[in-house]
């Protein structure tokens, strides 16, 4: 078994190779050699606001920005920004008064991200180097955070969980994508499942993932979509009986991608006029004052 160094330097070579290239595979696995597997795992941006092609690798999982709840004047981080495509989207959401913070572990992510930043024009959008299991931000800095597809490819789920909600403001919430597993696959099944959808490897429960969630001390869990990852009938042909191959397209068991909400307990700061006015209860009650509502 690797180490948890030894995987990410795996992650390292491998979405550095995808950085200095055209358009990989899903989660970058290298192994999704057809159309029908390449479209499995990813979202259409194209239509999104913000939607920028050249910062668009094709390696997530879903479309947290657009389940994200971004305001006007947010400061925003995502999580393995890549190219930069999820903060471009996360920009337009919160204008020109809110911030985004992309942090990536890939030099050559970070570099092609602030080609893209530079022609783009923005100066509210920035790129940081650095590992997410430690980030390299301060304590209750961000209202919102998004992720797609990342924290799969995490060695420590939880401590990027704990660090996520030591970086959002009280009241700051998250959208995050990933690929989770319900139930054990047979371990043959799930190498090849990986090498055909990618970003399986990484996977954990469901359950698991969730109960990470909910112990680093996160309210308002939601699961805001989820779908299931087809895999093939030749794959599973190959692993799984009539009976266990219909469990799995029920979805009893199975690889799924899913679109996970959580809110850091406490009040969020009410914003105006680029002022930050902490809340008490529900300031547009009978009693409220103009300057609040």
């Amino acid at each position: 078994m690797k180490t948890p160094e030894e995987l990410k330097q795996i992650v390292q070579e491998k979405y550095g190779a995808i950085a200095n290239q055209q358009k990989d595979s899903c989660c970058g696995s290298g192994g999704c050699g057809t159309p029908e597997a390449y479209s499995l795992m990813n979202e259409d941006y194209s239509k999104i606001e913000g939607y920028n092609a050249d910062a668009d690798l094709s390696l997530g999982c879903g479309l947290p920005t657009q389940f994200a709840k971004i305001q006007k004047g947010d400061t925003v981080i995502d999580l393995g920004s890549g190219a930069g495509n999820d903060c471009f989207v996360a920009r337009h959401e919160t204008g020109e008064t809110g911030k985004v913070i992309g942090i990536d572990f890939t030099e050559a992510m970070i570099d092609k991200a602030r080609k893209n930043v530079e022609k783009l024009g923005y100066n509210n959008v920035e790129f940081r180097q650095g590992d997410i299991e430690n980030m390299p931000v301060s304590d209750n800095v961000a209202d919102v955070i998004v992720s797609n597809c990342v924290l799969n490819l995490v060695p420590d789920k939880a401590k990027v969980i704990a660090e996520i909600y030591r970086v959002l403001k009280p009241g700051g919430h998250f959208s995050i994508s990933d690929i989770v597993l319900v139930g054990e696959l047979p371990e043959k099944l799930r190498q090849d499942a990986e090498m055909y959808a990618g970003c399986v490897a990484g996977a954990i429960q469901k359950k698991v993932y969730l109960n990470h969630i909910k112990a680093s001390g996160f309210e308002n869990i939601i699961i805001q979509k989820e779908k299931p990852i087809i895999i093939p009938d030749g794959l599973l042909d190959n692993y799984l009986s009539a009976s266990e191959k219909e469990n799995f397209k029920n979805g009893a068991y199975g690889i799924f991608s899913i679109t996970v909400f959580a809110q850091k307990p406490g009040l969020k700061p009410f914003k105006q006029m680029n002022k930050t006015i902490k809340t008490e209860g529900n300031c547009c009650g009978s009693n409220a004052k103009a300057s609040c509502c």
